[in-house]
């Protein structure tokens, strides 16, 4: 009867780890969208906030350090793909660097699709 018992709780201790690691990993996912989410709303708050600012003002200095930010927030996630088939790298860039509103509408409905609308605009 040993025997028997033991792979079978080699075989529960080997699918638990798994989960556990899973679950983990799907913990530190929700966290890097969480983060991208926040830094892609803190980003388009400081952008409309310089609206129309010269390069030389404050407000057109903030937007550009919190655009940082959100491509940081953005590098483990680059490769993740979006609505209108290109990654969420390809897009938030389109977003941020050429003021593309329809990769910026993308990158919202992808945090919208992952649980965070209330933190990207």
């Amino acid at each position: 009867m040993l025997k028997a018992v033991v792979p079978a709780l080699a075989l529960v201790a080997v699918a638990a780890g798994c989960s556990s690691s899973e679950g983990k990993d799907e913990q530190r996912l929700t966290g890097l969208r969480e983060n991208y989410c926040m830094q892609l709303g803190r980003w388009q708050k400081a952008r409309n906030a310089a609206g129309t600012a010269t390069p030389e003002s404050p407000a057109y200095e903030e937007a550009g350090l919190v655009a940082q930010d959100a491509f940081l927030a953005l590098r483990p996630l680059r490769d993740e793909t979006v609505s209108g088939g290109r990654t969420l790298g390809e897009e938030t860039v389109l977003a941020i660097n050429n003021g593309d509103g329809y990769a910026e509408a993308h990158v919202v409905q992808y945090c919208d699709d992952v649980g965070f609308e209330t933190l990207a605009r």
